[in-house]
């Protein structure tokens, strides 16, 4: 497959750079093709984890199935010793009991870790996949000694459920978790979606935990950005990060937003040929409160080339040059 490259335009400020001026910084992302995650005939890959670095290994776990919105899915995983060439190790999590709440799939996988141990969080639906079909996901998770399993679901369901007042942002369901941690706590940022609203009218929240197994409690500001169909934020500085993809009000979407306080999401960059639903590179180990820069790489859904392999979704990784990685410190 041939190598998706856009142009890097320029990234002279900080990801805190102060809001409102009259033209803000613009940075292109850059794409390229992975082995052994790739495209595949009749199989089908999205919705990559954050990657971690286990000694020399990196980690990414994700959906795998038979249809390209991954309703079917399990969470399978794949090791690498360069972020390139990928080996498939082969399933991490499978659907629950059939009847439910994952029943049906587990899907859109993230991964933390904290306390020697590491927490796999998942999205899961009770419904099966069929014409008319409207998802009830809800987001969990497991738990394990070793990045490689076994790994054993925590408590007797969800962790973070759809709300039952009708009128709130995430009432119909809830989806995509991705942890930082700050001031000893856990901030898990998801979508959710409202009863009687379509998948271009989701928003992001966040909730929060002393302990990675929760309970998590939803912030009472959700929610916290009133966009974004993927959820993908990082630890920069003192704050939160998050990329904005296409989904969204105009004024936010193809986007970098940023928040000192974790909850006043500001915007600050534009975004040129941003990752579809990735998952960033974690330097900070999950450390808390870690300062430290923007990440330099990741894991994406690749867009289907006519005539390629597959038409179903496949992985692919992305990149901010090293060029801009200095000028964004």
């Amino acid at each position: 497959m041939k190598f998706l490259v856009s142009t890097f335009v320029y990234f002279l400020v900080s990801l805190t750079a102060v809001a409102g001026s009259a033209e803000l910084p613009t940075v292109s992302v850059t794409h390229r093709a992975v082995e052994g995650i790739g495209a595949t005939p009749n199989v089908m890959r999205r919705d990559p984890s954050d990657i971690i670095r286990v000694d020399d290994t990196y980690y990414v776990w994700y959906s795998r199935g038979k249809i390209s919105p991954g309703y079917d899915a399990n969470v399978w995983y794949a090791t690498s010793s360069d972020g390139v060439h990928w080996t498939e190790q082969g399933q991490a999590l499978a659907k629950g009991t059939p009847g439910d709440w994952d029943g049906a799939s587990v899907f859109t996988p993230n991964i933390l870790v904290a306390e020697g141990r590491y927490w796999l969080f998942y999205t899961g639906t009770s419904r099966k996949f069929q014409k008319g079909f409207n998802p009830d996901s809800k987001i969990g998770v497991a738990v394990s000694e070793s990045p490689d399993g076994p790994w054993s679901r925590v408590g007797d369901g969800p962790v973070v459920t759809n709300s039952e007042h009708k009128k709130d942002f995430d009432s119909h369901l809830v989806d995509d978790a991705c942890l930082v941690a700050r001031e000893g706590k856990y901030w898990l940022y998801y979508k959710g979606r409202q009863l009687g609203k379509g998948p271009g009218q989701t928003q992001m929240g966040v909730a929060v935990a002393k302990d990675p197994q929760g309970p998590y409690v939803k912030h009472a500001a959700n929610p916290v950005i009133p966009g974004n169909h993927e959820v993908l934020v990082w630890p920069q500085g003192g704050g939160v990060a998050a990329m904005i993809g296409t989904t969204g009000p105009k004024e936010i979407t193809n986007s970098i937003m940023y928040a000192a306080d974790r909850i006043r999401f500001t915007k600050t960059h534009r975004v040129i040929s941003g990752p579809w639903a990735g998952g960033v590179y974690r330097a900070d180990d999950f450390q808390m409160d870690y300062a430290g820069g923007p990440p330099r790489w990741g894991i994406e859904i690749g867009r289907p080339v006519k005539g390629g392999a597959t038409r179903l979704p496949f992985l692919q990784r992305f990149e901010i040059p090293e060029a801009s990685q200095q000028s964004m410190r």
